[in-house]
């Protein structure tokens, strides 16, 4: 009912002719159109984002998940890289 049809955007751009000009809307239609490019560049992203939160948060779960499987009694010791700093005393000949 609230529609907008072919008689309704031709007046609008009738109107839009009178107030900017023929000469102008080239820049008005190529304005328009990086808006809405950069709009959708900008939520791409962002849904890249949360789905990389995401795939963060599984990852701290799946490890959380494996801490809770050591039995009372066990000895674990905390998992750590060899030699995480160098140090320029130690010879590299080990």
């Amino acid at each position: 009912m609230m529609g907008i049809g072919f008689p309704e955007l031709m007046i609008i751009l009738v109107i839009i002719m009178i107030i900017f000009g023929a000469g102008k809307l080239p820049e008005i239609g190529s304005a328009f159109g990086n808006s809405i490019r950069n709009f959708k560049k900008s939520m791409k992203e962002a849904e890249e984002g949360t789905e990389e939160i995401g795939e963060t948060t599984d990852a701290a779960k799946e490890v959380a998940e494996g801490d809770k499987e050591v039995t009372e009694g066990e000895n674990v010791e905390p998992q750590t890289a060899e030699n995480p700093v160098a140090s320029t005393t130690e010879s590299k000949d080990k």
